[in-house]
């Protein structure tokens, strides 16, 4: 039995330590919803589309190594689950749009520690709005935004871990 709690704490600071590499200080999430809604009426969503949107005058954007709309998808629909949702594309009680936004082009005022000055530096930022949307009116019930900087980073694991935190914190503000 000890060599088992052992084992459980020793795992659980891999845990909290792999966390923690993952650099998310940049990651900013918001959420609105409509208050009048009772969330917990809501069983089933459908998938009503993704917008992707590049802003790369200059070509520097790195496509990643895999899917990432697959890998929203996929981190929305675990994170749903989690919720007691469960998808149905013939009659679901919500939609769910999403809009992925990368704008390689954003400035930003950075302070230069050698000069005490402020400068206006290249920072690509990314978005993802998603919306979810009562079926039957039509209308939006709460929507969620995370911004942050893009890393080119050619770590497949350090993007995914990345999109992971970024959803998961923002589908937490989805009242119950």
């Amino acid at each position: 039995m000890k060599k088992n709690i052992f084992y459980l704490i020793l795992f659980s600071f891999s845990l909290l330590a792999a966390c923690s590499t993952t650099p998310t200080d940049d990651i900013k999430v918001e959420a609105a919803a409509d208050e009048d809604v009772n969330f917990s009426n809501y069983k089933s969503y459908a998938w009503a589309g993704a917008v992707g949107i590049l802003n790369d005058p200059e070509g520097k954007w790195k496509q990643p190594n895999f899917d990432i709309d697959k890998e929203i998808q996929f981190l929305m629909d675990r994170e749903f689950r989690k919720n007691g949702l469960t998808e149905n594309s013939s009659k679901p009680d919500m939609l769910v749009a999403y809009a992925l936004g990368v704008d390689m082009s954003a400035l930003k005022l950075k302070d230069d520690p050698n000069t005490k000055t402020s400068m206006l530096k290249n920072i690509p930022k990314g978005a993802l709005i998603i919306i979810l949307i009562d079926a039957k009116t039509g209308y939006a019930m709460w929507v969620g935004q995370v911004s942050a900087q893009i890393k080119q980073s050619p770590d497949m694991k350090i993007v995914k871990a990345r999109l992971d935190y970024a959803i998961t914190e923002v589908m937490k503000k989805i009242p119950k």
